[in-house]
């Protein structure tokens, strides 16, 4: 095996992309979606989605139901978040970039020693201010209101494009 090759490998070995998610995957055209890309992302990172239960809530709530809501969902959130990760929070407010962007943060992570990137996408309600400050940067996607679930799928394909424009691969065009 030449040294490329080595290096290659130890570098997919070295990084780790996690996607957290409030709530189950149900739909099974969304999950095809995302074992395809999660498949297609191994060539270059260990990735890997972690979901957590979303919290059981009526439809109508006050402001502070509201907030514990998000609050029980970010304290399991947090939950699954490392002290060296570091954290995207998908926000509405959060920065827009286009998908050149998105690779070149990506690639100067990776480069300045950020092994563990983790992304969080929140329930229904979005994410609760204790996600959002041990987030390291907020990340939009415009300012749709997508259905979580089908963000999961949004996310990780512009992770794999991230990487497609970062090694030169024509699948970005």
């Amino acid at each position: 095996m030449d040294n490329f090759v080595e290096n290659m490998w130890k570098a997919v070995d070295n990084l780790n992309i996690k996607v957290i998610g409030v709530g189950k995957l149900k739909e099974k055209y969304f999950k095809a979606g995302i074992a395809e890309y999660a498949k297609r992302l191994g060539r270059f990172c260990k990735f890997e989605i972690v979901e957590v239960p979303d919290e059981k809530a009526p439809e109508s709530l006050s402001q502070a139901e509201m907030d514990e809501v998000m609050a029980k969902e970010g304290e399991r959130i947090l939950g699954k978040i490392k002290d060296r990760e570091y954290v995207f929070a998908l926000a509405i407010k959060g920065k827009e970039r286009t998908s050149e962007e998105f690779a070149k943060e990506i690639n100067q992570l990776t480069t300045y020693g950020h092994s563990d990137i983790t992304f969080v996408i929140g329930g229904s309600l979005g994410l609760s201010p204790a996600v959002l400050k041990r987030a390291d940067t907020q990340i939009s996607f415009g300012r749709f209101t997508l259905p979580h679930q089908l963000m999961r799928l949004v996310l990780t394909e512009q992770i794999y494009r991230a990487f497609t424009i970062i090694n030169g691969l024509p699948y970005h065009k």
